[in-house]
């Protein structure tokens, strides 16, 4: 999407008194996203961990570096495009995962698809979606996707998953390694709303094979029930209505319920180490990314073990209160790197300008998570579209205006440190 393009359309439009639906600024989308979906839903997006303070640092670092605007280069034509993973990319933009869709929107990630699609932007399935994998593919069509993997203690189920990735035509695997364990999430906490007890975001779980084999293992166990109360008759209804079957069998079977407490019992696995990434690696010919680097150490370390791929993230803050900024980390491990496999980069990311000063301080592509979200609770697949189209016609106007032609001219050299 060419800025001018894009700026051209919204302005005739608004000669006939149309304007855009969405805000085209990120924190006016997230306002008005906070009046139209739930305060449980709001708070699972929009919240971070403790205090918010490596939310707070994932945007003010971004202003401790100035963009500085060359003049009389010659950018009537430019060039926004990237290569990753063997593909060649409209823009440097991929769509971060985000779980539990549902809570916003009822076509939750088949939406996204369909946005990403048009776009031509990545979108990586998560691991918490809303919607199983094959079905988003299906809408994705030619569209390029990724993975998302939260690393089971089921081995068999991180196998399971894997190979529906392949199958769907993923792109690579990316190993979410900052969140074997939840945060302290004080906004989830306050409301004391976690939506996967409730049945949400666990799609890609009930719809695989390995997992309905377990939850059938587990049928019969002993798990506490909840006391009748008003609010455990609703949860019900919510565990059951998420259940991919008949309402009245799921409900007089108690496998809804008893998905839920399978999946809490198997989704996350704290003793994670390297020494199990080569298990993956044996059983999947994708390129695997590994999704929470933070370090240089740990990024030299996954190329030194074979990794395809970093992703600079620190979960949006949702994870660990007053921890390093992405933006603030990625020169070091773009340095660690050394151009030896590709470096993504999200948390915090709300502009083109953003994802320009990301490029310059290395990082191959750029993620785009809350925005998205934002835009789909607000309208659904064309919301998703206008804010990927907007990240896209913001950097190719910053590219312009700062005197690159292409992706490869923006350099640390095209910024100042304050």
């Amino acid at each position: 999407m060419r800025g001018p393009d894009r700026q051209q359309a919204v302005y005739l439009a608004g000669v006939g008194n149309r304007r855009p639906k969405l805000p085209t600024d990120s924190n006016a989308l997230e306002e008005r996203a906070r009046d139209a979906i739930s305060s449980e839903a709001f708070a699972y997006i929009a919240g971070g961990a403790g205090t918010g303070r490596t939310m707070a640092a994932n945007r003010s670092d971004f202003d401790r570096w100035r963009i500085v605007p060359r003049m009389l280069r010659n950018v009537e034509q430019r060039d926004p495009t990237v290569e990753l993973f063997g593909r060649r990319l409209r823009s440097p933009f991929v769509l971060s995962p985000i779980g539990v869709l549902e809570m916003v929107h009822q076509r939750a990630d088949l939406a996204v698809a369909a946005a990403a699609r048009e776009a031509g932007v990545p979108m990586t399935f998560s691991n918490q979606a809303s919607r199983p994998m094959e079905e988003c593919a299906r809408e994705l069509g030619d569209g390029m996707r990724l993975f998302q993997l939260y690393w089971s203690t089921s081995n068999e189920l991180v196998e399971s998953l894997v190979a529906r990735a392949e199958a769907c035509g993923c792109a690579a695997i990316v190993i979410t390694l900052d969140t074997t364990i939840l945060g302290w999430r004080t906004h989830d906490l306050d409301l004391g709303y976690l939506p996967f007890l409730r049945g949400k975001g666990i799609a890609q779980y009930t719809s695989d094979p390995v997992f309905t084999r377990l939850l059938d293992e587990d049928a019969g166990g002993d798990s506490p029930e909840p006391r009748p109360s008003l609010g455990a008759l609703r949860t019900l209804f919510q565990l059951v209505r998420a259940y991919p079957d008949r309402f009245d069998r799921a409900l007089l079977s108690g496998r809804a319920r008893a998905a839920v407490q399978t999946f809490i019992r198997i989704y996350s696995r704290p003793s994670l180490t390297w020494e199990d990434l080569p298990f993956l690696r044996e059983r999947t010919k994708l390129p695997i990314v590994l999704k929470g680097i933070l370090h240089p150490d740990d990024a030299r370390r996954a190329v030194a073990d074979g990794m395809d791929g970093i992703w600079v993230s620190n979960h949006g803050g949702r994870q660990v209160d007053g921890a390093t900024s992405t933006i603030a980390a990625l020169p070091k491990i773009a340095g660690a790197v050394d151009g030896q496999v590709p470096i993504v980069v999200d948390s915090g990311v709300r502009t083109g300008a953003d994802a320009f000063k990301a490029l310059a301080l290395g990082a191959t592509a750029v993620g785009i998570g809350r925005p998205h979200c934002y835009a789909l609770a607000l309208a659904g697949e064309h919301g998703v579209r206008e804010v990927l189209e907007n990240f896209q016609a913001d950097l190719d106007l910053t590219m312009g205006l700062a005197g690159c032609r292409s992706v490869s001219e923006i350099g640390p050299e095209t910024l100042e440190a304050l």
